[in-house]
């Protein structure tokens, strides 16, 4: 005689057993918020592409994070959008830049909320590449000169180091952006300040918003040349393993969904703390379709998440995460 099975729809009956055998959670610890920062006053501008998603001015900032912090949350990723552009990125490492004030500031109202500062060159150019460029008359096309692009991505590191930023997060994709930061974060005296290294950043089509967010749309070309081709894993184990023998103290995984099978590939083969990056157009899809009334956006947002824990995310880079933090409460 045989008997049925009953274990797990007994388990399923219950929430508080199903709590207490739940092998993957979410805590608000686990999440960091995006901001992004602008000069001008009395500016909280929705962005277009990304609904609930806004930029401050520096005289709004305070209450924003206000917010942020009575949610519980903990860290915010720190993104500026300058009044003035070059060629070589100045108003990045100025010390007066928008991302250097927003960090002074924000240690002063909130010494507590670790300052995620992003490290890149795109938002400063007036090309929208993520370094120098040189046009290259023979080829007759242009090009990213490598090594000049890490001598600005140092300083500008060393600069929001010296603001007051709690973790370097270098986005670049240049090749040995992670030791040439480190040694100039070490040889300015941030030895204690640790690096979040985007270590493997695809070139995704995932990011739209997010060009629109930070006026960083290349004028010319692509990003094809120093961001990774969707299909290469084994490239993002080389890349990973790269900036782990640099000095990153966090890697990074962006985009996140479609992409957590590198995540896991990640978890499998390093012990440091893993992030996963929970893109502009991932955020905007669900956006979309919840405003439409096709999905319920805080389920969906839920299973997303603990889908990035699952996979062997630690943290998670999310515009979602006020919502989230208040959906646990």
């Amino acid at each position: 005689m045989s008997f049925p099975i009953v274990r797990n729809r007994r388990l399923r009956s219950s929430n508080a057993l199903r709590n207490l055998v739940r092998e993957t959670s979410l805590s608000v610890h686990d999440l960091i918020y995006p901001i992004f920062v602008t000069h001008g006053s009395q500016v909280k501008e929705e962005i277009g592409s990304m609904p609930g998603v806004y930029h401050f001015s520096l005289d709004l900032l305070e209450q924003e994070l206000k917010e942020v912090t009575e949610l519980g949350i903990q860290a915010i990723m720190l993104f500026g959008v300058p009044e003035h552009k070059d060629a070589h990125a100045t108003s990045a490492h100025d010390a007066n830049g928008i991302v250097q004030q927003a960090t002074r500031l924000i240690k002063q109202w909130f010494p507590e909320l670790l300052v995620i500062a992003d490290t890149c060159l795109c938002q400063f150019t007036d090309h929208g590449h993520c370094g120098v460029v040189h046009f290259d008359e023979k080829k007759q096309r242009a090009e990213i000169l490598n090594d000049p692009s890490l001598e600005l991505l140092v300083k500008t590191a060393v600069s929001q180091a010296e603001a007051g930023a709690d973790i370097i997060a270098p986005s670049n994709m240049m090749d040995g952006f992670v030791y040439a930061i480190r040694q100039g974060l070490d040889e300015a005296g941030y030895n204690q300040v640790p690096i979040m290294s985007y270590s493997v950043k695809f070139a995704s089509s995932y990011y739209g918003p997010f060009r629109e967010a930070a006026h960083s749309t290349p004028k010319f070309g692509d990003r094809k040349t120093y961001q990774m081709d969707p299909g290469n894993a084994r490239e993002a184990l080389r890349e990973a393993e790269s900036d782990v023998v640099e000095g990153a103290d966090f890697l990074m995984v962006k985009p996140a969904m479609a992409y957590m099978d590198i995540i896991r590939t990640l978890r499998d083969q390093f012990d440091l703390p893993l992030v996963a990056y929970n893109v502009s157009g991932e955020y905007s899809m669900i956006k979309a379709a919840s405003l439409q009334g096709w999905v319920d956006e805080k389920s969906i947002v839920m299973e997303t998440m603990i889908g990035f824990k699952r996979a062997g995310a630690d943290l998670i880079i999310t515009y979602f995460a006020k919502d989230i933090a208040g959906w646990l409460k």
